[in-house]
């Protein structure tokens, strides 16, 4: 693109105009249309290659196919393993931006382990969030809905052969109740009404694993990491809700809602995983975790990417030339990154966007886009 501001969309010049034409397509890592181009082709969200919300192409990178010459390091390969075969969650820590969240697709994408289970931890984060939810006032509300058919006074409507309407206790027209169906609100529907959580749904019985991803545990409050620990250790996790009317159910099992969108069967009102999930638990190093967390998780410290992994990162993502001529940049932010904590995904933004830029605002950008995250506020 030439000199000058052409690039620009908006222009703050007061005045509407279609500016808004020329916006290009998205970046590929922020391209969330993808998700129902995943929906249409029919991939399932569990299934065991599937990517039914478009994550891998997200994370991983549309042109991965283009990044095969990287390998992860030794110690991060074994690290990775061990938590594999010992069944362990796997605790990664890292600077922002170090591909703490993106091992977690790696491996799904890989092992073809199917869509990854993400648990966005915040400060009001808790257990019973990523075990389960049961809408109990949902269930209410549709007792009542379907109570409102019930016997009442209505005022019949004039016809030639009643010329005055009267009123007569009769019961109002119902619609057709479909053969077979569960009532709302009823004991065999209670199913209805409950979400397993992304941990929740990480434990239902499988013959593989599922990937759980645990994202920013340092963000929780103090009690989370401990709780954690019975449900990580035992691989089940109780819903009182159904453990209570598990003799009325049919074979004492009901159909819930799942954390991805699809639906599974629990009996007796206890979720007992087969495989046990393969979880990662990423922390940017905030806090210390205590010790009965850290002694049942494998530890993996990822250290700054060198030059070689930024570029595949840049690679996997906008493609060969793209690497190229982004290799300055990639070596400025190699320099910063020794006395500065920055992040590469900042690296991605400024080589997608300097691209696009005219040349004399092209290192201006660059150093405005891959900001320092640890300067004082």
């Amino acid at each position: 693109m030439t000199e000058s501001s052409e690039w620009l969309i908006y222009r703050g010049a007061g005045e509407p105009h279609d500016g808004i034409d020329r916006l290009p397509a998205p970046p590929p890592w922020r391209d969330f249309a993808s998700r129902d181009a995943a929906g249409k082709d029919g991939e399932g969200n569990g299934g065991a290659n599937g990517d039914g919300d478009g994550s891998q192409d997200r994370r991983l990178g549309a042109h991965r196919h283009l990044a095969e010459l990287h390998r992860p390091g030794a110690e991060e390969l074994e690290m990775i393993n061990a938590a594999l075969y010992l069944r362990r969650p796997l605790l990664v820590t890292g600077s922002p931006g170090a591909g703490k969240s993106t091992l977690a697709h790696s491996v799904a994408y890989e092992l073809g382990l199917g869509q990854v289970l993400r648990w966005p931890i915040v400060s009001r984060s808790t257990l019973q969030d990523g075990l389960y939810h049961y809408d109990a006032i949902a269930r209410l509300q549709d007792v009542q809905i379907a109570a409102g058919g019930a016997p009442r006074t209505y005022r019949a409507p004039e016809t030639p052969e009643t010329p005055e309407a009267s009123e007569t206790p009769e019961t109002p027209p119902q619609a057709p109740q479909t053969p077979g169906a569960v009532a709302p609100g009823s004991v065999e529907g209670i199913g209805s009404y409950i979400r397993l959580g992304p941990l929740g749904t990480a434990l239902l019985p499988s013959d593989t694993p599922r990937v759980l991803l645990i994202d920013e545990l340092d963000k929780s409050d103090i009690d989370l990491p401990n709780d954690l620990l019975n449900v990580l250790e035992e691989g089940e996790f109780a819903i009182p809700e159904l453990e209570r009317i598990a003799d009325r159910l049919p074979g004492g099992e009901a159909e819930v809602l799942t954390a991805d969108g699809t639906k599974a069967r629990v009996r007796d009102g206890r979720v007992r995983c087969r495989a046990f999930p393969f979880v990662v638990l990423t922390s940017n190093g905030e806090r210390d975790f205590p010790a009965p967390l850290m002694r049942r998780c494998i530890h993996l410290e990822l250290g700054r990417p060198d030059h070689q992994r930024l570029a595949t990162f840049v690679r996997a993502h906008l493609g060969l030339e793209a690497a190229r001529a982004g290799d300055d940049l990639i070596t400025h932010f190699l320099e910063r990154s020794r006395s500065e904590l920055v992040a590469a995904d900042q690296l991605l933004n400024a080589i997608y966007l300097t691209d696009a830029a005219a040349p004399p605002s092209r290192d201006r950008l660059a150093d405005l886009l891959i900001q320092r995250l640890d300067r004082p506020r």
